[in-house]
This record gives C-alpha cells, structure tokens and sequence, in this order.
C-alpha cells in the first residue's frame, strides 16, 4: 500500500473522557433546568469545555462571569471548580438560590485546607495561580495562604513559622506533578504536612497513566479537549515529554491530515471534561483519511459515581410529589 492508503491504526486510551465530578456537573445543570425551567444562571464555565457549555446553553444555561450577574432571587449553580466564601457570601446578598456542583473531590481538598488553617498553619495550594479551582480553594481557607507552581514560588516563600506549614493540591495534578514540588517544601521545610497521595484526584492520575501507555505502541497522540483544561493541556504535555508529535484538539475537524504523513498508529484520548462523542467523531474524521482500524487499552475500569448536590435532590422530591397529586 501507498503511504496514503495504508490502513491507519487508532488505538484509545483508558480511562479517557468524563470522570465522575464532570458527569455529576452535567447532570446538575440538566437536572436544574428540568426542575425549574430555563434561564438557569450557572458561573463560570461548568466544566472547561467548550461543546459541553454550548450543549448547555441551547437547553437554557446562562454563563456568567459573577454572580452579581445574575438576576436577584435567581437559580444560580457553581461550577465543579468551587467558588471561594466571598462568592458565597455574594450569592447570599442578592438571594440567589444555589446549587452547588463543587466536585466533591475538590471539597476535600477545601476542608483539608480549612483544618490545616485552623490549626494555625500557612497554607501553601500547590497549583495554577489563577486557575478558577485554586482561586476558590484559596477563597475557602481564611488564614496564610499561598499558591505555588515551581520551585521559584516554593524559594520566594516567606512564612509565620517554619515548623507550621501545610499544603493542599489543585486536584487536576497528579502524583508526577506534584512529587517534585512537595520534594522540595519537604527539604525547605522539613516538618510540612500534606494529603496522603491516595488524594489526588483519581481521574487525573489514570488518565496520564493511560497516556504513557499510548505512548508505547502511538506514533502520534490526538487529545480531545478545551485549551482552558488544565488536565487536558497537561496530557498533551506528557505526550510531547515522551516524544510524541501531541495535538490538543477543541473539534475533531481541526485534526490536520498532514500529521498523518509517515505516521501507521495514532493514540487517541479525552481530557476529563470532554465528552465520549469527540472522540467518536474523531474516529469518524480519520476515516476519511484513511482506513481505519480501533482498538482500546486495556486500562482502569472506573466505576466512581458521585451524589447530586443535596438541594437538588430536595427540590427534585417537591416537583416528583406536586407531579403525583
């Protein structure tokens, strides 16, 4: 066969796509607009991805920036990335009815961090400055709180008592990504205390995991995701470390068929806020390329399902009830 008409192996990635916090995100602002009817105000960006926002606004969501944007005595929902107290208090202010989508896995890195601040530590997020997850974790800790993301923020550092200092991480970086970092808190500070590794975030963790894997047997590495996803970006920079031409991909239509010249198995995968159909699609957009074979790793089998928000789950009992009388 001819380089342009040789078969094209695609081989997937698992786990990809969705993990539970996205899903129950979703399935709060699907079930927010069923029970009370659109508009549904939701700030921020649910989830960073942008058909899943575009999805979300063609059935009824708003996006909106604050919450001072949102019409007083509305639904207004916080997105999975959590929101800090003066987000909080705000809602409170303009009587805002809210339901908050807060990964749970992110709430727990709200209450470390909390406990740590009570016991008079300074409280160092590991993460992104300004990435909406570390700014509300930051919001949630009222105390000496300090963000890092390289060892020149960790040698900046300047702290109430060196004996005393915690950390907490941003949940969309793995143990790869932190263990360098936490090395090195550990030697400035030799008494710091943090989360047991088993916190992470267990779907950041297992989808760079799958991405080394692809890495094995791919010659080229397709991500489907937003550029505003931190854990998306993040498995397209382990493709490039492993030395693989990586593409971070909002839509399967901007795949280039020129990275295909040379090129006999591509590796595909999802970032955690990017839904399965890209990817299908993308099978689809390749196949018209070139023929096309796929086959998935064998991988982690996620079985994590997360409970919905409590007031949703009370206001969904009212509309069951006033249905049924």
């Amino acid at each position: 066969m001819t380089a342009n008409t040789r078969q094209l192996r695609v081989v997937l990635a698992k786990p990809r796509g969705f993990c539970a916090g996205v899903d129950r995100a979703i399935e709060v602002v699907e079930k927010a607009l069923h029970i009370y009817g659109p508009p549904i105000y939701v700030r921020h960006e649910i989830v960073h991805n942008n058909t899943v926002v575009a999805r979300l606004t063609a059935l009824g969501a708003v996006f909106v920036n604050e919450v001072d944007d949102v019409p007083s005595g509305a639904v207004a929902i916080f997105s999975a990335h959590g929101v800090s107290r003066m987000v909080e208090r705000a809602a409170a202010g303009r009587r805002l009815e809210v339901i908050d989508a807060t990964c749970p896995l992110v709430q727990k890195v709200h209450n470390q961090g909390r406990r740590y601040a009570a016991l008079g530590y300074d409280v160092i997020i590991i993460g992104h400055a300004g990435h909406a997850e570390v700014e509300g974790t930051r919001g949630q800790i009222e105390g000496r709180v300090h963000v890092v993301g390289n060892l020149a923020d960790i040698a900046a550092l300047s702290v109430a008592d060196p004996r005393r200092v915690a950390y907490v991480t941003q949940t969309t970086l793995s143990v790869n990504d932190t263990r360098e970092l936490i090395a090195a808190l550990t030697r400035r500070y030799p008494a710091v205390v943090g989360p047991e590794t088993s916190d992470i975030c267990y779907a950041t963790q297992n989808r760079q995991n799958a991405v080394r894997e692809l890495a094995q047997v791919a010659q080229l590495l397709l991500v489907m995701g937003s550029s505003t996803s931190s854990n998306s970006s993040r498995l397209r920079e382990i493709g490039e470390s492993l030395g693989l031409p990586s593409h971070l991909l909002d839509q399967p239509r901007d795949i280039d068929p020129a990275w295909l010249d040379g090129i006999d198995c591509v590796g595909l995968t999802a970032g955690a806020s990017a839904p399965e159909s890209l990817v299908q699609e993308s099978i689809a957009v390749l196949r018209g390329f070139r023929a096309v074979t796929v086959e998935t790793l064998d991988g982690v089998e996620e079985n994590v399902r997360f409970r919905l928000p409590p007031e949703l789950l009370a206001a969904e009992r009212v509309l069951v009830r006033r249905d049924s009388a």
